[in-house]
């Protein structure tokens, strides 16, 4: 855990360093690609006026629960200074808090605002002693409450919260009470003065608030990982799990550290921080929710492989035996580009141009790996002709084993010296593969040798006696085998026998075979039949001329 967070914080610093954290308006083109065609301006924000309108109707209409949404309001604010990151959650703070500058000071008089596209800009509605309201004409024509006004928007509220409020204006029915308002907004209008106070350009409330929700996505992210780990003891425990390999006790640790971002996240957004303090929290709480999303997904292909592989094993077919661990990692690779993208998403990175530049990089990137590519495809190969399964004997050129794994890229088999061997997929588009594991009668063809001072009788006595010994074995195929006296050898009378076994692995041909030969030798003892051996007779001559000496 220790070494997972170092990794976290890493990445972090990586990617706010190298993060295009940049807003729509910083982005610059390039070449000679053509401009696009500027868009009209909107009605609402076409004159000072129209937009002072669209702002005060929108919020208006929210407070009143006629619309499910200020983004109408938002649209009035420049927010180019605030980085995109956390511009929505900013965006919609600094429109409240311009709402309320706007019920607590003077009334706001919209005959007395022009209402022309040529109004000088920018127009100043009223000015603070902390700063100024005022509307600015953007280059594309619309008029929107300035970047300088939005940044000023904090300190004149704070202004206005500790002078006395324009007579007949009760805030906390308006503004207080009103549960659509921010809370940080609603608590900063009840805490007395001190704990507005700045200690490190944050204040004293934000400090506490801060804490209080970091302890809380603690004791969140320990609760969940205690239930589930309850949930996961019990799930081994249980009649359908408990014959099989128990999973893993922590294997949905990542949701805990999700459920705790996601504490993380909710607070960043209420305490109503600057938006480069909210920037720093929000890039990192984001990044941990999307780590621990994307490593939930990872272990949730586990579990899914885990429970496709139990039903694999209850069924006969060897093709889901193969199929299981090929769709786990077809899964974690989906896992890893969606990861990466769902990441870079929530950074804000340009998804869209990162998958371009991707595409433009597919062809040098399948030339280089071309070998991996023919190594795909001898797996589908592989799968779609069934040409073996998991548990199968085969023989490719000198490789002889069992299969255990098919993979993407290869192929792992057993061999008979219990050593691993990895075959590339490729081999097996290239070369003869023999499946032995395929066969349906497996053949035994053996000579024995019998005296050659056995008698006829007894001769065709024991070939009788073992032809009806496969007749009669239950492994053994009852036609097409031969049990016959075939050659005479240098020093025995041959019987060829030629049979097959009905077994479907090696381990019950071994016992099939050793039960056939058993059989045999007690026939030949009941009849009397002598197994003949390599023997030589030597004559000698004896010499006569030395024996006349």
């Amino acid at each position: 855990m220790r070494s997972l967070g170092y990794l976290l914080s890493v990445s972090l610093l990586l990617l706010i360093g190298t993060s295009p954290l940049v807003s729509a308006e910083e982005t610059a083109t390039t070449g000679d690609a053509k401009a696009p065609a500027a868009k009209p301006v909107p009605e609402a924000l076409a004159t000072p006026r129209a937009t002072m309108r669209s702002f005060i109707g929108a919020m208006q209409a929210f407070v009143d629960k006629e619309r499910e949404d200020i983004e109408p309001a938002i649209a009035a604010l420049n927010l180019s200074e605030i980085n995109a990151v956390v511009r929505d959650e900013a965006g919609a703070d600094r429109a409240w808090m311009l709402w309320e500058i706007l019920e607590r000071a003077k009334p706001v008089r919209l005959t007395r605002i022009p209402d022309k596209e040529d109004t000088p800009s920018p127009y100043r509605w009223h000015d603070y002693p902390e700063g100024a309201i005022e509307l600015a004409k953007q280059e594309d024509g619309r008029w929107l409450f300035s970047a300088k006004t939005v940044a000023s928007l904090p300190k004149i509220l704070d202004g206005l919260t500790q002078a006395e409020q324009q007579p007949g204006l009760q805030l906390d029915s308006v503004i207080a009470e009103n549960s659509s308002v921010p809370l940080h907004i609603r608590l900063r209008t009840k805490l007395p003065e001190q704990w507005r106070q700045k200690v490190l350009f944050v204040e004293n409330w934000q400090w506490a608030a801060g804490l209080l929700f970091v302890l809380l996505g603690v004791v969140v992210d320990k609760l969940t990982a205690l239930l589930l780990k309850g949930l996961v003891v019990l799930w081994n425990n249980s009649r359908y799990w408990c014959n099989y390999e128990p999973l893993a006790k922590d294997i949905l640790r990542p949701f805990g550290l999700m459920a705790m971002a996601g504490v993380w996240t909710y607070g960043i957004n209420q305490l109503g921080l600057p938006p480069e303090y909210r920037l720093i929290l929000s890039v990192a709480a984001t990044f941990l929710a999307s780590f621990a999303a994307v490593w939930g997904a990872y272990r949730l292909v586990d579990l899914v492989r885990a429970i496709l592989q139990i039903q694999a094993l209850k069924s006969a077919s060897k093709l889901d035996d193969a199929l299981v661990p090929l769709l786990s990692r077809a899964l974690k690779i989906l896992v890893t580009v969606g990861g990466f993208l769902f990441i870079a998403a929530n950074l804000n990175f340009n998804v869209t141009g990162l998958i371009a530049g991707l595409g433009l990089g597919g062809l040098a990137f399948a030339l280089a790996a071309k070998d991996m590519v023919q190594n795909l495809f001898g797996s589908i190969t592989v799968l779609t002709d069934k040409t073996f399964m998991v548990g199968d004997w085969i023989k490719v050129g000198d490789v002889e084993g069992t299969v255990e794994d098919i993979g993407f890229r290869s192929t792992r088999i057993r061999t008979f010296h219990n050593s691993l061997l990895t075959v590339p997929n490729t081999q097996f588009i290239t070369s003869h593969v023999d499946n032995l594991g395929k066969r349906i009668y497996r053949r035994y063809k053996t000579v024995i040798g019998i005296t050659y001072d056995t008698p006829t009788d007894k001769i065709d006595a024991f070939c009788t006696g073992m032809r009806k010994i496969v007749l009669e074995h239950p492994r053994m195929k009852h036609d097409g085998f031969y049990v016959h006296l075939n050659d005479f050898a240098e020093s025995s009378l041959n019987i060829l026998v030629y049979v097959f076994f009905q077994v479907q692995d090696w381990s019950q041909e071994l016992q099939a075979r050793e039960s056939f030969i058993l059989q045999t030798i007690e026939l030949a003892e009941r009849l009397g039949v002598e197994f003949a051996f390599p023997s030589r007779t030597i004559y000698l001559k004896e010499d006569i001329a030395h024996k006349a000496d």
